[in-house]
């Protein structure tokens, strides 16, 4: 059962599923703080950031979201690949906002330094929650700007 300030959708990758598990927290917490009801709230998992935007295209179409927020976390391997998985990922959920017209937001962020260390982690786990929670106010804020605009 969906409330009146609308459906949402939320997709991540359950790569380094401990770190990104932080903005669906994030993200949750500011969306009941916004006053929306944890019913209004769906969440999905796919396996790593590239298959986030085929995701979010078919929820997108369905019709039923007002927003859709994606979350994953690109690594940097050392042989660059991240760049082109992270520019595929936007470009993809960019794509996907202008041809649903369904407003969708990332958090989904590129970590350059290599190797794990424990500052490094701590680091991502904080700045997945404050990620999470400003996708939750964009997210908030442009379905509300959106349904203010005239039709045609």
């Amino acid at each position: 059962m969906s409330d009146s300030l609308g459906r949402y959708a939320f997709i991540q990758a359950t790569w380094h599923r401990s770190i990104v598990d932080q903005a669906r927290v994030g993200f949750t917490d500011e969306m009941v703080a916004l006053g929306h009801s944890t019913d209004s709230l769906e969440f999905f998992e796919v396996p790593g950031a590239f298959e986030i935007p085929l995701h979010a295209r078919r929820l997108a179409q369905t019709g039923r979201y007002d927003g859709i927020v994606a979350a994953g976390l690109v690594v940097d391997g050392g042989i660059y690949r991240h760049d082109f998985v992270a520019t595929a990922v936007i470009d993809g959920l960019m794509r996907v906002q202008l041809d649903t017209d369904v407003p969708v937001f990332s958090v989904v962020l590129v970590e350059v330094v290599r190797g794990e260390h424990d500052e490094h982690v701590e680091y991502f786990t904080r700045h997945f929650v404050k990620k999470g929670a400003e996708a939750a106010r964009a997210v908030d804020a442009t379905v509300k700007s959106l349904r203010s605009l005239p039709t045609e």
